[in-house]
């Protein structure tokens, strides 16, 4: 594993080489991905391999040391890492990916935040249940939120609260603002005991009477918005940037589930037959291309998806509400064909396929449980979406 070191340019690895990248890491990520699971956390020597191979850089700024990279490579990456356990692929591309949301910050910040490496891990619960309070030096942040996805390998906590302070903007009914706290300054609550996405420890935090210097908090339509930077992300939306992103492991891990069966089919001898091979049954090859359809479609959506977003970012009036639209019902597209090829899978894969130690079960379960995102709820992003096409105008809530 190549260990990372900032050059005489400021820049980390090569953008090129990302995707080489996350595919030697896989086997890492693989391997400990049972102990995640039964632990409940990305173990350590995941997120030591992928520190030493420099891809939390991937798109931290580029004015102090990222590699500032594109969309593609991010999302790519992702989906590349959950060939080997999806929860901690889900977790690694989140720390990546709260490296880019310190652009939003003032340059003071994001120069006092990397002063040490080109990256933080920082976990950033979206949701705004908190409160921020002007105070003469700054805002006073209090609240709970969930989840904190890599809040167990966090140094900072990016926390969304209502500004008590600032008057809403046209047609927003409340102000809201982003506060970047360092973790012991907040509670962390253990409480992600789930089916599946186990390895994320997507646990709860919570603050109390929090003082936070002005210079470390934004304004939370700026935070979601984007529109300043030099990077490649810095002009895309959140919301639909993080909806692409997340919606990765999910088709990773299908491509995975997919990629395992096609290769135990051809040694798999079927019981209660005379030494039938599964691979020797036209229903089962009629299944393994049928899952292979799914996975492709799903992907082929994905990847057109992430090029609209960014050629929208690029042009001078920037993504537009029908844009974002079009990429959240993109991600909740790919989740649901991701979990269909895998179930699609699982009903011709027998009963050994659920053992403890078997990478399909815990693939399913991630998908299911990743499935239950918000970016990715079915009725309410469908819902959405088609508001947005009919000219209607969006609620009070519609983070897009």
């Amino acid at each position: 594993m190549r260990p990372y070191r900032r050059t005489a340019a400021g820049r980390g690895i090569a953008v090129t080489q990302h995707q080489d990248t996350a595919r030697e890491l896989v086997p890492v990520l693989a391997a400990h991905a049972r102990e995640a699971d039964r632990t409940r956390t990305v173990r350590p020597e995941v997120i030591d391999a992928a520190e030493a191979s420099g891809l939390f850089a991937i798109v931290a700024p580029s004015a102090f040391g990222g590699d500032g990279s594109t969309l593609a490579e991010l999302a790519g990456a992702t989906r590349t890492l959950a060939h080997g356990c999806c929860g901690s692929a889900w977790t690694l591309s989140f720390l990546m990916l709260h490296n880019w949301l310190l652009s939003r910050f003032p340059q003071e910040t994001q120069r006092e935040v990397l002063a040490q490496r080109p990256w933080s891990h920082i976990a950033a619960p979206l949701a705004p249940t908190g409160r921020a309070r002007r105070t003469d030096s700054g805002w006073m942040i209090e609240g709970r939120w969930e989840w904190a996805t890599g809040v167990n390998h966090a140094e900072y906590v990016l926390v969304h609260a209502l500004d008590d302070h600032t008057p809403p903007g046209d047609g927003v009914p409340f102000a809201t603002r982003f506060a970047l706290i360092p973790v012991d300054s907040v509670t962390v609550e253990d409480v992600w005991f789930t089916s599946g996405m186990r390895a994320t420890g997507s646990n709860a935090v919570s603050a109390r009477a929090v003082e936070v210097p002005d210079a470390y908090t934004v304004a939370g339509q700026v935070m979601l918005d984007g529109g300043a930077g030099q990077d490649p992300l810095d002009q895309l939306p959140l919301m639909a940037t993080l909806a692409l992103v997340a919606s990765a492991p999910a088709l990773g891990a299908a491509e995975a589930v997919v990629d395992g069966f096609a290769s135990r089919m051809r040694e798999r001898v079927l019981a209660y037959t005379l030494g039938e091979r599964q691979a020797d049954q036209p229903a089962a090859r009629i299944r393994l291309a049928s899952a292979l359809a799914e996975v492709r479609a799903a992907r082929a959506l994905w990847e057109a998806s992430i090029d609209d977003l960014v050629e929208a970012g690029g042009s001078a009036e920037g993504p537009s509400v029908s844009d974002r639209a079009a990429a959240r019902l993109a991600a909740a597209t790919t989740v649901r064909m991701a979990r269909s090829a895998i179930s699609t899978v699982a009903e011709g894969s027998g009963a050994s396929a659920y053992s403890e130690g078997s990478a399909l079960q815990r693939h399913q379960r991630d998908v299911e449980v990743l499935k239950g995102h918000v970016v990715f709820d079915w009725d309410r992003s469908a819902e959405m979406v088609g508001r947005v096409e009919l000219g209607m105008e969006l609620g009070p809530t519609d983070l897009i």
